[in-house]
């Protein structure tokens, strides 16, 4: 419990960023779930718009620094090469 009115405002704040932390991660995790999925359904179309929506989230999620920048370009990486596969 809080002593102070600064302490109240803090743990305010960190529980705001806490959700917003948790909310653009989960973002990141379902949109790259999504590009595998239809990556291992065959739908390459599909997957290579998705993989543009999972690129912009993993670069904003990095830009916040919600996730590391060199997280978000292993991820993005490993992201194009399962995804050109496919498309060979």
């Amino acid at each position: 419990m809080p002593n102070t009115k600064s302490a109240e405002k803090a743990l305010r704040v960190a529980d705001a960023n806490r959700q917003e932390n948790r909310r653009a991660k989960s973002q990141v995790k379902t949109s790259l779930t999504k590009v595998k999925k239809l990556v291992d359904a065959g739908s390459i179309n599909e997957a290579e718009t998705a993989a543009v929506s999972a690129q912009s989230n993993l670069d904003k999620a990095a830009e916040k620094g919600i996730i590391h920048p060199k997280n978000a370009a292993r991820r993005k990486s490993r992201l194009m090469k399962k995804l050109s596969q496919a498309a060979k």
